[in-house]
């Protein structure tokens, strides 16, 4: 009996990490997003088709989730964004596979007070 509830226990645990692990990152209107300001000091090419930014002086990764897919260009952000000012807003969102939370998912950029991304309203 013990076996069986110990059993029982791990799988429902895994379950539930699993389901942590695979939940989506979440598409929240602007107002609800939180902002880093900074001077970019690199831009590359991550994962799938990401674009990732780095921020001077900033601990945390950036990224925007397949924005090569999206119709960014990477070299034309390098070009333009490197050693520049610019405005990232991310939702709040913690996964068990950054459980630093050094990574974080963009769901916007300013340049200037253009935007260069956006996937909200």
């Amino acid at each position: 009996m013990v076996k069986r509830i110990f059993l029982i226990s791990i799988l429902a645990l895994l379950s539930l990490l699993i389901a942590l692990v695979f939940k989506p990152v979440p598409i929240v209107s602007e107002d609800r997003l939180l902002s880093v300001k900074g001077t970019v000091d690199t831009i590359y090419e991550g994962g799938t088709n990401d674009v990732v930014f780095i921020i001077n002086n900033h601990p945390v990764k950036y990224y925007i989730n397949r924005g090569l897919e999206s119709g960014l260009i990477l070299e034309k952000l390098q070009k333009d964004l490197i050693g520049q000012n610019i405005l990232l807003k991310y939702p709040k969102y913690w996964t068990p596979l950054d459980p630093k939370d050094r990574i974080k998912h963009v769901s916007k950029v300013y340049f200037e007070k253009d935007v260069i991304f956006s996937e909200v309203d």
